[in-house]
């Protein structure tokens, strides 16, 4: 296998990187202590040098304004933003967004593009993704309360949903609710809508406390009311039913963008604890990075990440060449892999950092605080365990060999 890349992305991925440690690390202690609404501005300066150096929205094809590149490109590009918790963001390719665009692109009328989508694109407004229920397992996607019922040329939809990332401050919402509830196959029911946050019926309720932290316009995590929420039929995205369909289109390629931003995570507090180990006397002759135990966890840490990063990439490489579909065994792998290994670099990142491990005086606490739901959104890990176990028996005793 050659694992080279070409001169021109070595160039892309060494400006990504030095606009990050240059332009992004020097605002983190403002992000990490400050209303995330005071940074806007400075955000949206440096949001346009993105676009002068033609990196925004690098996801997403050069024709739709984007600035190209396949996925296993931004792959390596989400490394590199991920070692800022404000990267993405200022790349206009964080999540909802950055899964909404793709599957608006791909299954969106031309006039929902026009309403939606361009905007969108255009870092003009974000949007966020509503599917999980309070009273429904999130790990079920076929099982929801929330109903659409056609009235005329309208939907009507009457349900709750919580974890609505980044509802706060979005132009509207992805929901996904029960339009077909008689169809024989229970993948057939639901189907998916464009609803504007400001129409009648739509309201938050609360953005959900996580790890003590309520969130804010950039990260928050909302419980949201549709009560008799009437939208025009024109605003289901694709065919009514297809609402399964389009969510594991859209959480295929997503995952490989929050597993390579985990491993941003990872690279930067693995950098941190290696200079921290490597710098914090213990005593006048000795540093941390003199005891075994801090040494095992840097040489551990190393590996890790190595291997899970190398996984990644190999799915990004089959989803490239081969469709979402000839990859469902490696997209559950990675997805619960890079979760495990993310949560184990962080724990060791902040024991070497004692005291101020704990402290929002380094990104580390920050990221202990959000990435513990890694292992549990967009599927908890047990049951993309599950699902490798089952498609690799299944594979065995259908085909004698595994996948």
């Amino acid at each position: 296998m050659d694992f080279s890349i070409s001169t021109e992305l070595q160039s892309t991925l060494e400006t990504v990187r030095a606009f990050v440690q240059d332009e992004l690390v020097p605002l983190e202690h403002e992000f990490l202590h400050r209303p995330f609404v005071q940074l806007l501005p400075a955000l949206h300066k440096k949001r346009k040098h993105v676009r002068e150096l033609g990196l925004f929205a690098p996801h997403i094809e050069r024709s739709h304004g984007g600035a190209g590149f396949n996925l296993l490109e931004f792959a390596l590009i989400s490394e590199q933003l991920g070692q800022s918790p404000l990267g993405h963001f200022v790349f206009n390719c964080q999540a909802p967004d950055a899964g909404n665009m793709e599957l608006l692109l791909a299954h969106a009328s031309e006039a929902q593009k026009a309403e939606f989508l361009a905007p969108l694109l255009a870092g003009e407004l974000r949007s966020c993704f509503s599917m999980t229920e309070p009273d429904y397992p999130g790990s079920n996607p076929v099982w929801m309360g929330t109903t659409a019922t056609r009235d005329g040329d309208d939907y009507v939809i009457n349900g709750r949903k919580w974890f609505t990332s980044s509802a706060e401050g979005a132009s509207f919402a992805i929901v996904m609710a029960t339009t077909n509830p008689e169809a024989a196959s229970s993948h057939a029911r639901a189907s998916m809508f464009l609803v504007p946050t400001d129409t009648p019926g739509f309201r938050i309720v609360r953005n959900i406390a996580v790890m003590g932290e309520a969130g804010s316009d950039y990260a928050s995590h909302a419980e949201i009311s549709y009560e008799d929420c009437r939208i025009p039929a024109e605003n289901r995205i694709g065919a009514e039913g297809a609402g399964f369909f389009l969510a594991q289109e859209r959480l295929g390629p997503g995952r490989i963008h929050h597993c390579m931003r985990w491993l941003g995570i990872c690279r930067r507090a693995f950098d941190l604890m290696c200079q921290r180990a490597a710098t914090r006397q213990i005593t006048p002759e000795t540093t941390l990075g003199d005891q075994q135990i801090v040494q095992s966890w840097i040489a551990e840490s190393h590996a890790e990440i190595l291997a899970a990063r190398l996984m990644v990439l190999h799915t990004a490489w089959i989803i490239e060449t081969q469709g979402t579909n000839g990859a469902r065994t490696e997209i559950s792998a990675i997805k619960f892999h890079v979760a495990d290994v993310l949560q184990r670099v962080l724990d060791r990142a902040i024991q070497v950092h004692g005291a101020l491990g704990i402290t929002d005086d380094t990104p580390l606490a920050y990221w202990y605080r959000h990435e513990r739901a890694a292992r549990i959104y967009d599927g908890p890990d047990e049951v993309h365990k599950g699902v490798v176990s089952r498609r690799l028996l299944k594979s065995l005793q259908t085909q004698g060999e595994r996948p």
